[in-house]
């Protein structure tokens, strides 16, 4: 039986993939915590230079909008995808 921390660091390791495999860059690090019935999951360093572009220029807060409304929807798009790979690894 896994401990909680393994299943965390599997859980870390398939959102590296999964986001560099469906988004086409993966993350700089990522940090999982099962919380009781939770998953929770912490990107740093996600965005491609070009979005960083958007994100600091003087449209800043339209870009990163932009930015927000594009990934969520990549992210529901591959959500099936991301919900088996979980589900595989929590059980």
């Amino acid at each position: 039986m896994k401990t909680q921390r393994e299943t965390e660091r599997e859980i870390s390791q398939a959102i590296i993939r999964f986001e560099k495999e469906f988004m086409g860059r993966g993350p700089l690090e990522a940090r999982t915590y099962i919380i009781d019935d939770m998953v929770l999951v912490r990107l740093k360093n996600v965005l491609t230079p070009a979005e960083l572009k958007l994100a600091e220029s003087e449209e800043g807060k339209r870009g990163r909008y932009l930015i927000k409304q594009v990934r969520q929807e990549l992210i529901e798009q591959g959500r099936p995808l991301l919900d088996a790979v979980i589900q595989d690894i929590v059980g």
